[in-house]
């Protein structure tokens, strides 16, 4: 239940967090989830206070609704996305320049970049159920209402998602001083040219995923195994970017690099770490996801 102001006002800025949060892991989109925020306290406000017997669960239940909406319509030009798509990501720590989203998100692991793509091989209805149940508790009556179903078959989506959720679930270790180091290290390594010191730093099965959305150049499919990334690291660091700086942040939870060029963001890395090797990559470079983050950071 709400405790305090339930005022549309006053419910939407108690659980921003949750609300952001409910949009933003069924979306992928931070852009989406603020549009959705938006759209659904002017519905929330539309209904006589007296008719809404809890408030959070309720605001909660707008939220997923027009969440779902807005992932069904995004599927449908994600068809057509060329390359590999990547969610947009999301500063969660106030280290880093551009927006402060950290009071937004109420989970670590559920906005984790490897999270996200696992809920994406999900259909929109099992991702809604999923985020509403397992993320944030929500029972399975109010779920099935959200959803227009029973609670039978709620029930059943729910069981059908955790189970694929956690056969494809891969560790998760937030960011933290042993993470940055390990970033430090290898940035390190891949301006100096020392493909060993990459190689000591990558899990054999590494994967590096960039996501350019065709409207730049980025790898249009994944790179898998550590040598291949060790190679790959190499040749970007030799090219560079004209008048590059970056700046460590933390995106998604886990430790990431802002990139810039002449002093406009130009790509955002986010690294997975696992027993101190790197197993993942993300390099999000589609400029339509970057907007968040066009300041950079004071020298």
């Amino acid at each position: 239940m709400t405790s305090g102001d339930t005022s549309p006002s006053g419910v939407f800025t108690e659980h921003r967090g949750l609300l952001f949060s409910i949009a933003y892991e069924i979306t992928g989109s931070v852009a989406d989830s603020e549009d959705i925020l938006q759209d659904s306290y002017l519905r929330f406000a539309a209904v006589a206070p007296d008719t809404i017997e809890d408030p959070r669960a309720y605001a909660g239940q707008v939220v997923t609704r027009q969440a779902l909406n807005s992932l069904r319509s995004a599927q449908r030009r994600r068809e057509e996305y060329v390359g590999p798509w990547l969610p947009e990501p999301l500063l969660t720590a106030t280290d880093g320049p551009g927006t402060d989203p950290s009071a937004e998100v109420e989970l670590a692991e559920s906005v984790s970049m490897a999270m996200l793509l696992v809920l994406e091989t999900l259909s929109p209805l099992e991702r809604a159920v999923f985020v509403m149940r397992e993320v944030f508790g929500f029972d399975y009556a109010h779920i099935a209402d959200t959803v227009d179903r029973t609670p039978a078959s709620v029930r059943q989506v729910a069981h059908r998602a955790r189970d694929h959720v956690h056969e494809r679930r891969r560790r998760f270790t937030p960011a933290s001083a042993e993470t940055d180091r390990v970033v430090g290290e290898f940035f390190s390594a891949a301006t100096t040219g020392d493909l060993d010191g990459l190689l000591r730093l990558l899990a054999p099965d590494a994967v590096y995923i960039a996501d350019g959305g065709g409207k730049v150049s980025a790898a249009k499919v994944p790179v898998h195994g550590a040598q291949k990334v060790a190679r790959l690291f190499s040749g970007l660091a030799r090219v560079g970017l004209p008048e590059m700086t970056m700046a460590a942040a933390t995106v998604n939870t886990a430790p990431g690099v802002l990139v810039y060029s002449h002093g406009v963001i130009d790509l955002v890395f986010l690294f997975e770490i696992v027993d101190g090797l790197i197993t993942g990559v993300y390099a999000v470079r589609n400029p339509d996801k970057l907007t968040r983050f066009e300041t950079p950071p004071l020298p």
